[in-house]
């Protein structure tokens, strides 16, 4: 049964313990529970925030006013096994990183490098979630949602999803409710290859070499413990969201700029990483632009502070407020426009607040 509660602090809810009172604060527990909640919202003219984890939202001080879901759906069944393939039906509220050890120990390949990824599975394709070489969209074949317009549930294949890199038809969209997401991986012991160079170095092939499936998972765990991204209660730095930036990706001419830029602050020598996209467009990085933008590792603005570990992740070690973690994030954003010329844009969603 639905729990509700009046007021409740939506900090305990977010892996950055910021933001302010929710007016209203539904549990469902089954995706009848979900739709109901939401349906009902809708029909009295509330606002709704659908609430996974918590992991990727920056709640303004102020909270919410109207009606936060939380999503505790659970559930995860085998729909289909052919031709060395399986699919999976996930439920939305399933967390996301037990789900990954559990298709590393049944020998099933396609998400081993989302390892530590925290959480939960009803996000993954609303952020096209990716890290080390892997994004969710490789392997996700449909999500069913509730639809808020047509006020019915509906399936959506992967063409209608249209993932781009950190974003698809769900984000920066309310319409849609997801309540599941199948994934189809590869039974193998084997990972899929390996395409992140960093990846690569650590576990000491090539890119492009396969490894099993738990030196995969192992190395990517340590990777993220490294920058602060495993969640530890214990470890102030992993009081982030995550990647604070997206990775900008630049045209002929904003990549021309910046190659000026780089050059008059660092000079004719000095390069810069790129990633070449498949539009002919070139990837760039965020946290390269931030440290030599002057933003080093503990760079504090108040009580909010760049990790100690990753320059891509805002963190409240303690005392914080979200006016603070979003006075640094204007201060980071800022600087490096004014230093390359890039706009960096959050990744994390924001909720009654902005950039």
């Amino acid at each position: 049964m639905a729990v509700f509660a009046e007021d409740v602090n939506l900090a305990g809810y977010t892996t950055l313990r910021l933001g302010g009172p929710a007016r209203r604060f539904v549990e469902a527990t089954t995706e009848a529970e979900l739709v109901a909640a939401v349906r009902k919202a809708d029909d009295e003219g509330e606002p709704v925030l659908v609430l996974g984890g918590g992991s990727n939202l920056v709640v303004s001080d102020d909270g919410f006013p109207g009606t936060v879901v939380r999503v505790g759906t659970r559930g995860t069944e085998r729909v289909a096994a052919e031709g060395g393939r399986v699919l999976l039906r996930v439920q939305a509220g399933e967390d996301w990183d037990p789900f990954v050890a559990r298709c590393v120990a049944d020998g099933l390949a396609g998400v081993e490098c989302l390892s530590g990824i925290p959480g939960r599975v009803g996000a993954t394709p609303i952020q096209n979630v990716g890290a080390y070489g892997q994004d969710v969209s490789e392997t996700i074949v449909e999500v069913r949602a509730y639809d808020r317009e047509a006020r019915d549930c509906v399936a959506l294949d992967r063409d209608a999803c249209r993932f781009t890199y950190r974003h698809s038809a769900f984000k920066g969209n309310d319409r849609y409710v997801v309540l599941d997401v199948t994934y189809a991986l590869e039974e193998s012991e084997e990972s899929q290859p390996i395409a992140y160079a960093e990846l690569a170095r650590r576990l000491g092939v090539r890119p492009g070499d396969r490894v099993t499936l738990k030196e995969a998972r192992d190395a990517v765990l340590e990777l993220r413990r490294g920058k602060g991204m495993v969640l530890d209660a214990s470890d102030p730095d992993t009081r982030s969201a995550g990647s604070f930036f997206t990775n900008p990706i630049l045209d002929p001419d904003r990549l021309a700029e910046l190659e000026r830029r780089v050059a008059e602050r660092l000079g004719p020598d000095a390069t810069f990483p790129r990633y070449p996209e498949a539009d002919g467009r070139v990837k760039t990085s965020a946290a390269w632009l931030i440290d030599r933008a002057g933003f080093t590792k503990g760079h504090a603005r108040g009580p909010a502070r760049i990790s100690t570990k990753h320059t891509l992740a805002l963190t409240n070690p303690g005392g914080a407020t979200t006016a603070d973690l979003l006075a640094l994030a204007r201060e980071v954003r800022d600087g490096v426009r004014d230093a390359f010329g890039v706009e960096l844009v959050n990744e994390p969603v924001m909720v009654g607040a902005t950039l």
